[in-house]
């Protein structure tokens, strides 16, 4: 490790030179690294400057190189000579910069305290290109403080300038002492280079606020942006949306025949038994449809009118044209609070008020004017023949209620259960804390709640089945074992009063009976049983050299998956015996978890956002489980199109959102367990954030105007009419293979002929 420290002094006058501390003005240049302007020293670890002077860029201007090396943190360090800099007037650091490599930095800063307190830390994105001013703002700041997930795109142009401002910066700083400025990459693998100028500060700090200003346009569309689908006036609006109707015709035209549900007509011969069920044939899982044809389901979440809206009280300013009052496009206005407290809407401001729905005046304008029924009926119609001709064949979860009466295209529902009962805390509570099985108010809300949701699809055979929630909290974020037993060791730091602490202080006592044993295995101090009922008691982390606490933990998870995923089933057999249970949408899970699930629900479902679906999950252990898989959620998003955010899984353009899709459900096919895929979403979402949670992602079929994205949905097409042809092939195989007659649900399991998942069967 190399380290350096330079002292430059100051070319301007003794008595400024002999200053304890500085003061920022409207622009107060500390340093310049082509020609120094003060006493700044400067502190090089594993960096240096290559050179004494400066050089010309691309554009003419003088900058200075600095060179990192490739170690864990090559560093920058600017502090003033003696005493502190006096910030407190100011709103911002700034740096001149330019990136000199060819691809994107991402530079890690510090701000610090005099006093050694930590001060502010910021990461930003340089990206290639010519010089900008990086602007720090002296004070904690993130996109969720203007109500989205993701801000606007930077370098940004303010009054001429080229502005690079910090996106998150999180700390707090005594701006009247300010103590250094660290500059650093993160474990650089190569050699990094940027150019810099002058270092200083900035007064004012309304930058960010500019830089917001005026970021939507009449259509809701992102302002600052050009894309070939980008709207101009109502009239291009309208012809596109034609065209594509015509468009839509051609495709629909040349589709390959298939069953009433959308299911081969060549394939296994399997039992019509009227709703969907799925069985396994020579090692291969299969989707049944009511009529006994294989089914490989290709959806699409979210296909609905309802989740484009954005709100834009207080912040009308982000907004270049708004509709008056007494205008048609006003009948587009709304009220909604969306402050439900969970983790996923912390930190986020303007989470209530007035909303305005861009992509339902766009429908309006596209249409001519269609309001009320009609408009209803032409989005239902248009919806249904895109879906169709991009080679979709299932509707995923939290879509169109009124596409369950179309009896068009299969689709499958979420089993929401809410109420008052007990929670349990993994720390991870993204949509809110894990429900308490064990509390006798859970299974009446989970009766209530499916009670509801069966009580008009039971008979329905173009139902694919329910969701048993979403994304619960079965452990931490992380591979960490306190992250897998994160729900055991939350139960144990509840009160007497969590039916689920009872419940694990219970089977430690019907395995231990004595206190001291259990002791004795977790290597603990227990005066009593009684020591474990303190709220907020800190169970022992898994350890090698006592290795029953891993073992009892594990036991726990189990139970609590058993008693969760049991009395779903219970209640869904009784209400709908009819349909499957989809399992639970898993974003984060154990391998007790998983097993469970397995046992008690017809499929296992993943909402998984990876290159492949086997690197979302353990592939080996779910293959032991020997259960269908159905890939609930997945997307690969990017920021070319409007929407700031990339999604989940991004990419750097609609080129190769296309090409990931297109491998991601090719890795999909291959598998045996896997049934089918759903992309999320149907919908872009706004730019300026949806009502739920202010996520603002390009990960849409469809943009906020109602165009289709046409060469990213033509890659989709070919993606989904290659998975339709593999398994044609393969169910023609099959087929071949064993042409004898159905085998029956009763029948036991023999992998040479069938095995038939239904009603929860183990």
């Amino acid at each position: 490790m190399r380290s350096t420290r330079w002292h430059l002094p100051l070319l301007l006058s003794l008595s400024l030179a002999t200053a304890p501390c500085w003061a920022a003005g409207d622009s107060d240049t500390l340093f310049n690294f082509v020609k120094p302007l003060s006493v700044v020293s400067i502190g090089l670890q594993d960096a240096d400057l290559p050179s004494a002077t400066g050089e010309a860029t691309a554009e003419g201007e003088i900058l200075r190189r600095v060179h990192f090396s490739p170690a864990p943190r090559p560093t920058l360090r600017l502090t003033p000579a003696s005493g502190s800099w006096d910030w407190s007037q100011a709103g911002s650091m700034s740096l001149r910069i330019q990136n000199a490599m060819d691809w994107a930095l991402t530079l890690e800063i510090d701000i610090e305290n005099l006093d050694g307190k930590p001060g502010l830390h910021a990461s930003v994105a340089l990206p290639a290109g010519p010089a900008q001013t990086l602007l720090v703002p002296l004070q904690e700041t993130a996109p969720q403080l203007f109500g989205m997930r993701a801000g606007v795109p930077m370098p940004v142009t303010l009054d001429g300038q080229r502005l690079l401002l910090a996106p998150v910066v999180t700390g707090s700083l005594n701006r009247s002492k300010v103590g250094a400025v660290k500059i650093y990459l993160s474990d650089p693998k190569a050699a990094q280079n940027i150019l810099v100028g002058r270092f200083g500060t900035r007064a004012g700090g309304d930058e960010l606020h500019r830089a917001y200003s005026a970021i939507v346009d009449a259509f809701g569309q992102a302002s600052r942006g050009e894309w070939p689908e980008k709207v101009k006036s109502v009239e291009q609006l309208a012809n596109a949306w034609k065209a594509e109707g015509e468009q839509l015709k051609k495709w629909q035209a040349g589709a390959e025949p298939r069953d009433t549900f959308g299911g081969l007509l060549e394939g296994p011969n399997f039992e019509a038994s009227g709703f969907f069920h799925s069985e396994k044939r020579n090692g291969r899982w299969w989707l049944v449809t009511p009529d006994g044809h294989a089914y490989w389901s290709l959806g699409v979440n979210t296909v609905n009118r309802e989740s484009s809206q954005t709100y834009i009280e207080g912040r009308e300013y982000m907004f270049s044209v708004l509709p008056r009052e007494g205008e048609p496009l006003a009948a587009f206005y709304g009220q909604s609070d969306d402050r439900e407290g969970v983790a996923a809407q912390q930190g986020r401001a303007f989470g209530y008020g007035r909303w305005f729905d861009f992509y339902a005046a766009n429908r309006y304008l596209a249409s001519g004017g269609l309001s009320g029924q009609q408009a209803d009926d032409a989005w239902l119609e248009r919806t249904l023949a895109r879906l169709d001709a991009w080679g979709f064949n299932s509707l995923g979860n939290w879509s169109e209620p009124a596409f369950a009466g179309a009896s068009r295209i299969p689709y499958s529902l979420p089993l929401a259960i809410s109420g008052d009962f007990a929670t349990v805390s993994t720390g991870y509570d993204w949509w809110g804390a894990m429900p308490d099985p064990f509390d006798p108010r859970f299974a009446m809300a989970a009766e209530r709640a499916i009670a509801i949701a069966t009580r008009d699809h039971r008979e329905d055979p173009w139902l694919l089945g329910y969701y048993a929630d979403n994304e619960l909290a079965w452990a931490g974020q992380g591979n960490s074992p306190q992250s897998h037993y994160a729900l055991a060791v939350g139960a144990l730091a509840l009160s007497t009063d969590s039916p689920a602490k009872r419940a694990f202080t219970k089977q430690l006592k019907d395995k231990y009976h004595d206190h001291l044993a259990l002791a004795e295995a977790w290597g603990i101090e227990l005066g009593a049983w009684e020591d474990l009922d303190v709220p907020g008691y800190r169970a022992p982390q898994p350890s090698a050299g006592h290795p029953a606490i891993e073992q009892d933990y594990s036991a726990f998870l189990r139970l609590y998956a058993d008693q969760y995923f049991k009395t779903l089933r219970d209640s869904l057999s009784w209400h709908d015996p009819n349909h499957l249970l989809l399992g639970g949408r898993f974003s984060v899970n154990t391998p007790e978890v998983l097993a469970s699930c397995a046992q008690y629900c017809d499929l296992l479902s993943f909402n998984l956002y990876a290159a492949t679906p086997q690197q979302g999950y353990d592939a080996a252990y779910v293959r032991s489980l020997d259960k269908p898989v159905l890939i609930s959620e997945f997307h690969f998003g990017s920021r070319d199109r409007g929407p700031f955010w990339g999604g989940v899984s991004e990419v750097y353009n609609e080129q190769q959102r296309g090409e990931r899709y297109q491998q991601f459900l090719a890795a999909a096919v291959k598998d045996p367990q896997i049934v089918g895929a759903h992309w999320f979403q149907y919908l872009d979402q706004p730019v300026t954030g949806r009502l739920l949670d202010g996520e603002n992602g390009h990960i849409g079929l469809v943009g906020i105007t109602d165009l289709p994205f046409t060469s990213f949905v033509e890659a989709v097409r070919k993606g989904n009419q290659q998975v339709a042809k593999a398994m044609q092939e393969e169910a023609r195989a099959a087929a071949k293979a064993q042409p004898d007659a159905p085998v029956k649900p009763s029948e036991p399991e023999n992998t040479a002929s069938a095995t038939q998942s239904k009603a929860g069967a183990p």
